[in-house]
């Protein structure tokens, strides 16, 4: 089982199981509110299982759940397959302590090891700026709804992997199953 221990060890980063789900959920509706399914990205996702691999709870020494990410196949238009990313969330008494930047930078070396040549997401650039996420990947892409083109973001883990990109980003990921498709958005 691979794993992540910061230096303080006061959370550690797995594998996310289904034992987490139910944690999972909580916590994304704290951090999105319900609407969260409402969003553009969820449409990449909605109806399919995460990229293999890529699912990633982080948890207090109790065992707690306190942040998750996940990534999830994806056609980058032109570019052809890539990574969407999120959402990522971390518990709101948690924030500020370096959780969602080692999911982070867990996810995109798992990534990274897994083969992917790029990620995309939606989220603030000020942030993600930080691992390497700009607009200028996306300038040319489109997704299947609304969305700030400056939130926009994508990320080489190849280079030129977006290079001259364009078009529509559709879903790719593997389709879930019933009980599934309710556990995996």
């Amino acid at each position: 089982m691979s794993s992540s221990m910061p230096s303080a060890m006061s959370f550690m980063i797995r594998p996310e199981t289904a034992a987490d789900v139910p944690a999972r959920e909580r916590l994304l509706d704290q951090a999105f509110g319900k609407r969260r399914h409402a969003k553009t990205s969820a449409r990449l996702r909605d109806g399919r299982l995460p990229a293999e691999g890529l699912a990633f709870t982080a948890v207090s020494p109790s065992g707690r759940v306190i942040g998750s990410v996940r990534l999830w196949n994806i056609i980058a238009g032109s570019a052809g397959p890539s990574l969407l990313l999120g959402p990522i969330a971390v518990d709101g008494r948690r924030r500020g302590k370096g959780i969602g930047a080692a999911l982070m930078e867990h996810a995109l070396n798992s990534a990274r090891v897994l083969g992917h040549d790029s990620v995309l997401l939606v989220g603030d650039a000020p942030y993600y700026e930080r691992f390497g996420f700009s607009r200028a990947f996306t300038r040319s892409l489109h997704l299947p709804g609304p969305v700030e083109a400056e939130r926009f973001l994508g990320l080489e883990l190849t280079p030129h992997a977006l290079d001259g990109a364009e078009g529509l980003v559709a879903a790719s990921g593997v389709l879930a199953s019933g009980a599934e498709s309710r556990k995996a958005a």
